[in-house]
């Protein structure tokens, strides 16, 4: 390996996302299975780069989640 890097690394998924989406509806707080979509498995919010969503779109996802957790109808992470 003579100055060269090493190849292959441990995380190395690809993730295939359409150009940006739009919102059909403003997001909303009330829908919890609508915002699941957007949740991992730990209660985590998608990334911009997994969802497609342009940033405002994205910002009203957020917005939305932080609100249900607030009210409990979704579970922080943790």
């Amino acid at each position: 390996m003579a100055g060269g890097k090493k190849r292959g690394g441990r995380n190395t998924r690809k993730v295939i996302v359409a150009k940006s989406q739009k919102l059909v509806a403003p997001a909303d707080y009330k829908d919890v299975e609508g915002l699941k979509k957007y949740l991992g498995p730990q209660g985590q919010i998608h990334a911009r780069s997994r969802t497609g969503f342009g940033a405002q779109d994205q910002k009203s996802i957020k917005r939305a989640i932080k609100r249900a957790r607030h009210l409990a109808l979704l579970p922080f992470v943790g």
